[in-house]
């Protein structure tokens, strides 16, 4: 288990990129799963520092990378605005570009990407998400 913490700007998306991508490999995930994982938590670090933060600045991420044997578990911690995510509604994709709202597909993707997502809220830390990612989720 490896923890590291990134003051909300988003010049330390790299960084955490690159912190994920070693961590990924480390675990053992191929290029691909890695790239998945490298991609849901730009994502959601993007997110917390865009939503929960309202902007660059004001607080932090704790990321933490989690070997589980099976695959690779990280945890995003954040103490910015609380956040429910069955408060957004699941994106338009089939529909046409020009009647697709604004909104949701960050979430979406993340879903997409991950094997497992987890939100929870806690009195210490205001968001946690959870993100677990297989070694063999490939069929």
């Amino acid at each position: 288990m490896v923890t590291e913490r990134f003051s909300g700007y988003y010049k330390n998306l790299d960084r955490i990129r690159e912190f994920v991508l070693e961590a990924a490999s480390y675990a053992g995930l191929d290029e691909q799963a890695a790239y998945e994982v490298q991609s849901a938590v730009d994502e959601a670090c993007t997110n917390i520092i865009e939503h929960a933060y309202g902007g660059e600045g004001p607080g932090e991420i704790i990321c933490t990378c989690i070997d589980t044997g099976d695959g690779l578990k990280i945890v995003l911690q954040d103490f910015g605005k609380p956040f429910n995510p069955s408060s957004v509604p699941d994106p338009q994709v089939n529909v046409p570009l020009e009647d697709v709202k604004v909104g949701g597909l960050g979430i979406f993707f993340i879903r997409k990407l991950m094997d497992e997502v987890k939100f929870e809220f806690t009195p210490k830390y205001w968001n946690i998400l959870t993100l677990f990612k297989r070694k063999d989720a490939r069929s």
